[in-house]
């Protein structure tokens, strides 16, 4: 079988579409002519026009989508994937041409499918998807263009659908060579926003998708906020602009009553060939050159695309379904299947802020240490409650429902714990983070702010040992929160319907929850729910990626979380009831007599007591479907979301974890970046050094608030932003060794502190890695991209893995 290697971008029978009565071909037109400098200095500008040229000549490039395996050339995705994906694509196109409308319901999924890969497959297409990833082959692009199928769908069936129609005009729609075109009025095409290969984001509400279906139809798709206000802000997001869910709309609405004129035509063809990479093609010459017509500027060119106000009674309100079941689901016209919970809502500011105002992202500060030096883009969300006043909120709550200032001592709020409480503070919590928030916009954003990931063990034992004081090393600390989301779990084993069997699991919630606390109200940690709570489809992509990736995690790795792991697990054998318990004794010590058992069961009273986290109440191995406690081992975020995070945040990774230091490195080995690190005199004198972890959050705060150790953060942000410019702008020797000396100072002087104020500390040791070109997996960055994120940095510059000073050196 002959190898395609012409790869048409533009399928061929969509060309044909645009042909006039009688003809069989098409005139096309080269935006930017190729220039040819002769001998003697002058320019000769290349053929710039064609007529009468055959489809199979135009929009297409050898080898745009061959796969190569050493000298052998592989054309399956030419021949299965866009045969598949053309053959369905032409049907639906011309489906939703005619007027049957079984005919739309038969295609309708089809139909935007295409128009997903039709906006990725082009040369334009790709090299946007190439410039979201810091280096790919053309065999990772290959992949990648197939990772991230559907990505535009649910925005699109979200908004207004209307086709328009130029039967009436003499003049006919023309089509490009990236056709599917973005129109926002606030981003003309010299905006930075829409440089090569950029398009508005489809998810702004201003911005309009546009596609010549052929000479005599176009698909406008409006956001819908935009179709029924066209005042609001065209370059905020839509609301629950989430690229991947389950979606309910109603398929035979669609505004079809526009006929337009021949100026509104040439004015939709205008913004075709604004928008093209090079090449535009049409039934007429004289039709590729709009410019010559069209006197509105780029902004009074939305009046053309508003769609008909008579027919927007089609979109929006809310939908109910009943199943077979009982079970109701619900929609609203944005596609949120729950309820806007409105005291989780913020009304922004009426006036500017001045500087000593409390900031309106609600981190604590004021709004001249906060926010005022940002551009909006890089400002957590305003309008709605943030993530730590969220946390207050949830600390308040569990004050009040376990009676915490009442003056009883814990094993009094122990022995009064109830299953009606352990329920009510997980429905507290699940009322906090609504199943679609939309986490992105509440996290910092890469604003050049020190901040750190952390990851490794989420248990009140190890959380001291050395995250707790990470903060005054690293910055702003991004910390997984203990809660499981009662919403991600089945009803029957939730923690909200079956509390008894989370007794175990609630002590180590709320201690660690209430040890962090103060760190949280400081700003010094931000604690965050898990990303994959509120989408599933990035829970699906990371689980898949992760069981592709990594290795049977075993506790015996790391000495530490095997002992925490042993602790809970004796936690769980002292539950057993008193006479189960009597047996285990005597089985295993078959010559203790009856007194030294019993003496033995007085003890383990006792012990439990003692035990800030052993569970009081009696037969709690009863609960649950089949009994038991739940007890969950968290070593979170995983390699993936630690990573996606990192990103998404602008913050180096922190680790105290030997199984996920191994999975950093694997990361950098599997980019083929050498681990030496550029920085060799700095890792040096960072690695053979001490550091002082304080054991309390009350000492923490106190350090914080002394400035014990300030110059550590500053440093590290230094540090941070030149890595980040490494491979770009080269090394600087004098700029390095001055890192090394800012280093050896802070630590002196920070050591020495910590030392004069006397409080308990935990000695430990601190590796490091800053890889050239930093660390980068092409899964993250996907699942960046899925995610809707904008603001990423590509990799993360460096990572830091914390263990006793004990420890043998590495």
């Amino acid at each position: 079988m002959s190898i395609t290697r012409n790869n048409h971008y533009v399928p061929q029978w969509y060309q044909e579409g645009f042909f006039e009565p009688g003809c069989s071909s098409l005139a096309y037109v080269d935006t930017t002519p190729d220039r040819k400098v002769l001998a003697d200095g002058r320019v000769i500008i290349q053929r710039g026009a064609w007529d009468s040229t055959p489809t199979s000549l135009a929009f297409r490039q050898k080898d745009l989508y061959s796969t190569f395996f050493g000298t052998s050339v592989n054309d399956e995705i030419e021949r299965r994937l866009f045969g598949d994906v053309d053959a369905r694509g032409s049907q639906a196109v011309r489906a939703f041409i005619g007027t049957d409308i079984g005919e739309w319901h038969d295609h309708f999924q089809d139909f935007f499918e295409f128009l997903d890969i039709q906006k990725i497959r082009t040369p334009k297409g790709l090299d946007w998807l190439k410039a979201q990833y810091p280096n790919l082959t053309q065999n990772e692009l290959m992949f990648e263009m197939q990772g991230i199928r559907m990505l535009h769908c649910a925005i699109w069936v979200g908004g207004v659908r209307e086709i328009v129609s130029a039967e009436d005009s003499d003049v006919k729609f023309i089509t490009s060579d990236h056709p599917v075109t973005i129109y926002n009025h606030a981003v003309p095409p010299t905006d930075s926003a829409c440089a090569y290969p950029l398009d508005p984001g489809i998810a702004l509400r201003g911005s309009q998708t546009l596609y010549p279906m052929d000479r005599d139809h176009c698909l406008i798709l409006t956001n819908l906020e935009y179709a029924k206000d066209p005042s609001t802000d065209p370059l905020q997001k839509r609301t629950f602009a989430r690229n991947y869910r389950q979606s309910i709309t109603k398929i035979d609405s669609l505004i079809r009553e526009r006929r337009l004129t021949a100026q509104e035509v040439a004015e939709i063809n205008f913004i075709v060939k604004m928008r093209a990479r090079r090449y535009i093609g049409g039934g007429r010459k004289e039709w590729l050159y709009p410019e010559r017509t069209v006197t509105r500027s780029w902004s009074e060119l939305r009046k053309t695309l508003m769609p008909s106000e008579l027919g927007l009674h089609h979109f929006g309100g809310e939908i109910f379904v009943k199943y077979e079941s009982g079970e109701v689901h619900y929609q609203d016209e944005f596609g949120r299947t729950e309820k806007q919970r409105e005291f989780l809502m913020k009304r922004p500011p009426d006036n500017p802020l001045r500087p000593g105002d409390y900031c309106g992202c609600g981190r604590g500060r004021s709004f001249k240490e906060c926010c005022q030096s940002k551009p909006e883009a890089l400002r957590p969300a305003w309008n709605e409650k943030s993530i730590r006043e969220r946390n207050l909120m949830l600390q308040n709550a569990i004050v009040n429902v376990l009676e915490l200032q009442s003056g009883k001592d814990w094993v009094q709020i122990r022995r009064e714990l109830t299953d009606e409480k352990i329920s009510r503070i997980y429905s507290l919590y699940e009322g906090l983070w609504p199943l679609e928030t939309d986490l992105l916009a509440l996290l910092p954003k890469p604003d050049g702010e020190p901040r750190a990931v952390y990851t490794g063990s989420i248990h009140p034992s190890s959380i001291a040992d050395f995250a707790l004081a990470a903060p005054l090393y690293f910055g702003e600390l991004i910390l997984a929160h203990p809660f499981v989301h009662p919403g991600i779990i089945r009803k029957e084993m939730s923690p909200t319907a079956n509390p008894k069997s989370y007794r175990q699991e609630f002590l180590k919630t709320i201690l660690f929850f209430l040890n962090v606390m103060p760190l949280v109200d400081l700003g010094l940690i931000n604690l965050i729910p898990d990303p994959c709570d509120f989408d599933f489809n990035l829970r699906q992509q990371m689980m898949s990626m992760a069981r592709a990736r990594a290795p049977r995690f075993d506790p015996k790795e790391d000495p530490r979380l095997l002992k925490t792991t042993e602790e809970d697990n004796r936690r769980g054998i002292m539950l057993m009831p008193p006479d189960a318990m009597r047996r285990q004794l005597r089985k295993l010590k078959p010559d203790l007599r009856e007194d030294e058992v019993e003496a033995v069961m007085r003890a383990s009273v006792r012990m439990r007591e003692d035990d800030p986290l052993s569970v009081l109440q009696e037969g709690s191995l009863e609960g649950g479907k089949d009994g038991g406690q739940m007890s969950m081992f968290k070593l979170a975020p995983n390699f993936e979301m630690t990573m996606y995070l990192a990103q998404a945040t602008g913050a180096c990774i922190v680790t105290d974890s030997p199984f996920r230091w191994r999975e950093v490195q694997g990361a950098i080995r599997r980019r083929y970046k050498a681990a030496t690190p550029g920085l060799a005199p700095l890792v040096t004198g960072i690695e053979r050094s001490k550091f002082a972890f304080p054991q309390s959050a009350t000492d923490v705060v106190a350090a914080a608030l002394s400035k014990t150790g300030a110059g550590y953060p500053d440093l590290l942000r230094d540090l941070f932003k030149y890595l980040s410019n490494l491979e770009e702008r080269g090394a600087k020797p004098n700029r390095e060794a001055q890192l090394v000396s800012r280093f050896a100072k802070t630590h002196a002087a920070a050591q020495l502190g910590f030392k004069k104020a006397g409080v308990p500390v935990r000695e430990g040791r601190i590796s490091c890695v800053f890889p050239p070109g930093g660390m980068q997996d092409n899964t993250v960055n996907r699942l960046l991209l899925m995610s809707s994120s904008e603001r990423h940095i590509s990799n993360v510059p460096m990572a830091f893995f914390i263990e006793p000073a004990d420890a043998p050196l590495r």
